[in-house]
């Protein structure tokens, strides 16, 4: 029998493709009696994982080829057939029994079949050992409890547990008296066989590092358009391997709404700005902690009173205007009161020597990014924003031959709204304290307005200190126009959403084409918040391939019952410790849309890579998001983010470069004690933890929502809290 038992193996094994050498694989078979059918259990241990894959077989199937249901176990019949002849004589089928036995496996087939079996299986502890060298059957557990003690699973809990190895002496095999619990166990601990790499702290010096926007490596670059400012990430030889430090005493922020007025001085030690913009009432030093008035340099009264100068001129309460950006946000004041309007802006400022005001944008819990006008689209597509703001931003809108208007153009929505205070604006007014010439600011101002009437633009109206434009609703007009103005031309792109390092073009983006002139061109958009749940026109239009109405609302129906899920796994969701939220891989957005309910926003990320883009239909339900490569570093500070959900991500990137680096960036702009969910196969997130695990994370991998037999796990991960020593910053 053992050596007939040999040879089927090695054929299976050649099969599969065999590692080589010789290693003992505990194989465990359950057999239950449940309504007049059996039950069948088969287990493996190897590499210090234990995999259950249940089965089910009718009571009189011959025990040498009971079936096993493809889904469950999806090898080709040829191999199902020479495992279940491998397995067929250790079986001992009777009734309310549970036999155990080893097998000695020469040349180890599990290659493949171990792999498959990962993503099949329920998940318990196992402390990493080496297997006796002792061919034969190892002792049974003698009950059931003891059986989840040898594999470290504490039935009853599920709190974070230690496990005890597994002994590699082997005894005479006992019988059971106690039948498998076959019911899934969650929150469990997988530990890799191999110790996990620990990296260490970075020096203190990193403690603020932006690697994309280093101004030291800016240096380096034209200053022509700003280049000098736009992303520049460093070469993989120059990509840091430890753990960016938080400054000492750093401290959770505060919760939202207080966090709007509040943030703590230890956590972004930075005064410039409170002496630098004293008399504008920007930002205060309290003792302990900044204090944010809402004032600015265009809103004397503060930010929420300029709100709603601007709500005089166009309709902000109505739904109408959901998704905004904000130029040049400084510390994001103007997009912080309009969220009390339920309208959501994505600010953008450069990377600051010092002042660091994204940052203070985010520590507010405000969306933000670092970001510029420069010489490359923002990484937004088109028709994207109901409003666009810029409140003394510096921006030259009338150089380049209106290029960076041009460019505001792309990403307003049809019907969309441009608003500009400062410089020009009220120059007869302003001109002395703004210290330049009136010849000067009406040079500045005309050029302005005859770039937007080249844009098609119409100018709504201009009062006191404000001035707001709109953008046509189809181009319909526009093309006549171009009889008269020429420049600049419609541009000939057949992609305007392309935004990923891509240069501005001196162009009018075209609008999709409409049979009337009173046609909405690309469709018209619910108000919000019916817009969140409504199917986006980019949909129903039929632009983006492969992507239905049908499949966009049982996305929506899906994501309701995952979040619902994460409430019950992730207590602090609902408890309102989370403000900024990130979805590395929105598709459709249906995690933002499911979130609506808590106190938080979403920063959508769409990989630039993807093979669909759904960036636009995000910002069609009136949520934000940004284009990104996950095998660079994101736009922002560190320890900006509470809670990153990453779904299906390194399954995208585990082969476009090495997904340490993608961790070690979710580290470095993840708070202290923030969460990440992880939604992935097995085997991807055992790779994974083996690599957090070194990283001061927490974490254990869970069943998906819809039980053990999802192929798809989850594994949720929290970051230590810890901070780097007191040391000179850089």
């Amino acid at each position: 029998m053992k050596s007939n038992l040999k040879s089927k193996l090695r054929l299976f094994g050649t099969e599969v493709g065999p590692t080589g050498g010789k290693e003992q694989i505990e194989a465990h078979v359950g057999v239950e009696d449940v309504d007049r059918k059996k039950r069948f259990t088969i287990s493996l241990i190897a590499k210090g994982i234990l995999i259950i894959v249940p089965f089910w077989t009718k009571s009189n199937t011959p025990r040498s080829s009971f079936p096993i249901p493809q889904s469950v176990f999806p090898f080709s019949k040829y191999k199902i057939d020479v495992l279940l002849e491998v397995m067929s004589p250790i079986i001992n089928v009777s009734h309310s029994t549970l036999v155990l036995a080893s097998v000695f496996f020469s040349p180890i087939p599990y290659s493949l079949s171990l792999r498959r079996l990962m993503q099949y299986s329920y998940y318990f502890s196992l402390q990493s050992s080496k297997w006796g060298r002792i061919i034969g059957a190892s002792r049974a557990p003698t009950s059931q409890s003891e059986l989840y003690s040898r594999v470290g699973c504490d039935v009853g809990s599920t709190e974070k547990m230690s496990t005890d190895k597994v002994p590699s002496s082997s005894s005479d095999p006992q019988p059971v008296s106690d039948p498998l619990d076959f019911e899934s166990h969650h929150q469990l601990e997988v530990n890799s066989s191999e110790e996990s790499q620990k990296f260490q702290s970075c020096d203190m010096s990193f403690s603020e590092y932006t690697p994309c926007q280093d101004p030291r490596r800016g240096r380096k670059f034209d200053r022509n358009m700003m280049k000098y400012r736009e992303r520049h990430c460093p070469k993989k030889e120059e990509l840091l391997r430890c753990l960016i430090p938080a400054p000492p005493n750093y401290k959770s922020p505060f919760k939202w709404p207080q966090s709007r007025d509040y943030t703590w001085y230890a956590n972004i030690p930075h005064k410039e700005l409170s002496i630098e913009k004293a008399n504008q009432n920007w930002i205060q030093v309290k003792g302990d902690r900044f204090r944010f008035p809402g004032g600015g340099t265009m809103f004397p009264r503060g930010a929420d009173a300029y709100v709603d100068d601007i709500n005089e001129l166009i309709p902000l309460n109505d739904g109408t205007i959901r998704t905004a950006v904000d130029t040049g946000c400084g510390v994001a004041s103007w997009g912080a009161y309009l969220l009390k309007r339920d309208i959501i802006a994505m600010s953008f400022a450069p990377r600051d020597t010092h002042e660091a005001q994204v940052w203070f944008a985010l520590e507010r819990g405000v969306p933000a990014m670092i970001g510029i006008m420069g010489s490359q689209r923002l990484p937004y597509p088109a028709r994207a924003f109901d409003m666009a703001h810029c409140s003394r931003c510096l921006i030259p809108w009338f150089s380049n031959d209106g290029m960076y208007l041009i460019e505001v153009d792309r990403i307003l929505r049809p019907g969309g709204y441009w608003i500009l205070s400062g410089p020009p604006i009220r120059w007869k007014k302003y001109w002395r304290g703004w210290e330049r010439t009136k010849e000067d600011l009406k040079q500045e101002q005309d050029s302005i307005e005859d770039v937007a009437k080249r844009l098609c633009w119409k100018k709504v109206i201009e009062k006191g200190d404000l001035s707001v434009w709109q953008k046509p609703f189809n181009h319909i007009q526009c093309i006549k126009n171009k009889q008269i103005y020429r420049t600049p031309h419609i541009c000939k792109s057949d992609n305007a959403d392309a935004a990923w390092y891509k240069n501005m073009e001196i162009c009018i983006t075209p609008l999709p084409e409409v049979s009337s002139s009173e046609e909405i061109a690309g469709g018209k958009l619910e108000k919000w918040p019916d817009r969140a749940f409504a199917v986006p026109p980019r949909i129903s239009s039929g632009s983006i391939p492969g992507v239905t109405v049908e499949k966009f609302q049982q996305d929506n129906e899906l994501w309701k019952g995952r979040v619902a899920h994460y409430k019950h796994i992730v207590s602090q969701l609902h408890q309102g410790q989370y403000r900024n939220v990130m979805d590395m891989n929105a598709y459709f957005g249906g995690f933002a849309a499911a979130m609506m309910k808590y106190p938080v926003w979403v920063m959508n990320v769409v990989p630039a890579n993807s093979d669909v883009d759904t960036l636009g239909l995000i910002y069609e339900r009136g949520f934000i998001g940004t284009y990104q490569d996950w095998c660079e570093a994101f736009s922002t500070y560190p320890r900006t983010y509470d809670l990153i959900h990453a779904g299906g991500v390194f399954s995208i990137y585990q082969d476009r470069c090495d997904i340490t680096y993608i961790l070690l960036e979710m580290d470095r702009i993840l708070r202290p004690e923030g969460t990440v969910m992880f939604r992935d196969v097995v085997e991807v997130l055992v790779k994974i933890k083996s690599i957090t695990d070194g990283m001061r994370w927490e974490s254990r991998i869970m069943d998906h929502e819809s039980g053990p037999f999802n192929p798809e796990k989850i594994l949720l991960a929290k970051k230590s809290y810890w901070t780097g020593e007191a040391k000179k910053q850089r």
